[in-house]
């Protein structure tokens, strides 16, 4: 079992731009790894910050959990600083697009790879419905799953945008995530943390209230 260092929050602020709206946001931004390597969960607004945050560690990889624009649009120029590939489902790709429209990403994030750092492995479990592109990622041996915007404390994500969909999150809680350990930490793309035990016995209120 890895101690908790393995994994880092920072938090970082900015803009969310979609269908021309702007507003305000809080953006966690995770790093997992060791003392040597690591990958960056999500690179929020601020890249410099990500670069300080990591240190003199190797980054292997960015990986993003979605593609709207305030989990991506440190991305590109976090990538150029640290000559680290950029990870993203393809079904998130005319999302990436609207924030980076002359830079593709550099390898498919698809449901049931696994992503190695440090040792310790992370699965990709493709959970759409916030996006149709949105991933959570679990860490076995950390005991931890990083949601994006899949999984709150409150419920599922919001699926009021374009390209959302309210029964194909709650389906992807349901057939992805809630059979976890329920002592597993769900690390979300903003807010505080949950488990999968407090989700899994709200999932049918949250269900039934349709948001």
């Amino acid at each position: 079992m890895h101690d908790s260092s393995s994994v880092q929050r920072l938090r970082t602020s900015g803009i969310f731009s979609l269908e021309g709206g702007e507003f305000d946001v809080e953006n966690n931004v995770w790093i997992v790894g060791d003392r040597e390597h690591a990958i960056v969960i999500d690179a929020a607004h601020d890249h410099e910050a990500i670069a300080r945050g990591l240190g003199d560690r190797e980054l292997m990889a960015i990986v993003s959990t979605h593609g709207h624009s305030d989990h991506v649009n440190a991305a590109v120029a976090l990538a150029d600083l640290t000559d680290s590939p950029i990870l993203l489902h393809p079904d998130d790709a005319e999302l990436w697009h609207q924030v980076h429209p002359a830079r593709e990403p550099d390898a498919p994030l698809l449901h049931g790879e696994v992503l190695r750092v440090g040792g310790m492995e992370l699965s990709v479990l493709h959970t759409p419905g916030h996006t149709p592109g949105g991933v959570s990622l679990y860490a076995a041996e950390l005991g931890v799953v990083f949601t994006g915007d899949t999984l709150f404390p409150g419920g599922p994500g919001a699926t009021g945008q374009p390209f959302s969909d309210f029964p194909t999150i709650i389906a992807s809680i349901r057939d992805h995530l809630v059979d976890l350990p329920g002592e597993t930490v769900v690390h979300p793309g903003h807010g505080e943390s949950t488990t999968i035990a407090e989700a899994a016995a709200h999932l049918d209120d949250w269900a039934s209230r349709g948001f």
